[in-house]
């Protein structure tokens, strides 16, 4: 047992080779970009960074940009969990092909997705054209923005609780079930604190994933300051415009406050993970 169990460590490098490579490339995708960054930031002078930071517009897009985020995130947070849900529990026709449409937002190309649900959700659109009599508007507003949001998160949501799902074994349910817990009690009680941290997780992912995106927002966002603009595109916009100081202040904000919000999701996932336990 020792010399297997010895063989299954020498399967990878040892910890300096390995732990070095994970670094350099950490450091390459991740930490350099990061650093550039921060480096363009200093030529920032506080009275130019607050100036950026309080001007009406760029609150204005960062409002957008989270609003309709975590909007997208919690209504992804529901959707997914009743995908994953008919996923593992149960078997029909075309299982798998309905499996592999849930990677599509992976796979696609966000501006396709984005001229897409633009050209459906439009006046003109297929179901824009049948909602416009109903007063109801999803293109160019900020609920065609959540609309996007809500395609490009939804993966995350069901590829983070499947495992879990499919792990939770179905005794533990019967054996409530025969205790006298109903539905509703079963499901709060014996399946809800196995979910809170992928839930949390997933939702997480989504929510980030949403604060970047651009290409899928861009079309169907109209892009109206003060209205439907959010702040990857603003950053875009100031690019555009040579306004690097001010680009950089708006990317340079907009990453303090998501790490902050991400750090406070995992924080609590971290909790609930102990609690459960």
């Amino acid at each position: 047992m020792s010399n297997l169990q010895a063989a299954r460590r020498r399967v990878l490098p040892g910890f300096g080779l390995t732990m070095g490579y994970s670094v350099l490339y950490l450091s390459l995708i991740v930490l350099v970009p990061l650093s550039a960054l921060l480096l363009n930031s200093t030529g920032l002078t506080w009275s130019t960074f607050l100036d950026v930071a309080t001007d009406p517009r760029v609150l204005a897009s960062y409002r957008v940009s989270f609003l309709t985020s975590g909007a997208a995130a919690l209504i992804d947070l529901f959707l997914g969990l009743l995908l994953a849900w008919v996923l593992v529990r149960y078997d029909f026709p075309g299982k798998k092909i309905f499996d592999a449409i849930i990677d599509l937002p992976f796979a696609l190309p966000t501006a396709v997705a984005g001229v897409a649900l633009t050209a459906i959700y439009s006046q003109n659109g297929w179901i824009g054209s049948l909602l416009e009599p109903l007063g109801i508007k999803l293109a160019f507003t900020q609920a065609g923005i959540t609309l996007a949001l809500m395609f490009i998160g939804i993966p995350f949501v069901v590829r983070t609780l499947q495992p879990v799902l499919e792990e939770l074994e179905g005794d533990v349910e019967e054996a409530a079930a025969t205790l006298g817990a109903g539905r509703l009690r079963t499901f709060r009680s014996v399946i809800l604190p196995e979910l809170i941290p992928p839930l949390l997780t997933g939702f997480a992912l989504a929510f980030a994933r949403g604060l970047g995106e651009y290409g899928s927002v861009v079309f169907i966002s109209g892009n109206m300051p003060m209205k439907t603009e959010i702040a990857p595109l603003l950053i875009m916009s100031k690019l555009e415009q040579f306004d690097y100081a001010g680009a950089t202040a708006v990317a340079l904000l907009l990453l303090l406050i998501s790490f902050m919000m991400l750090f406070v999701i995992n924080s609590v996932q971290r909790w609930s993970r102990k609690r459960s336990r």
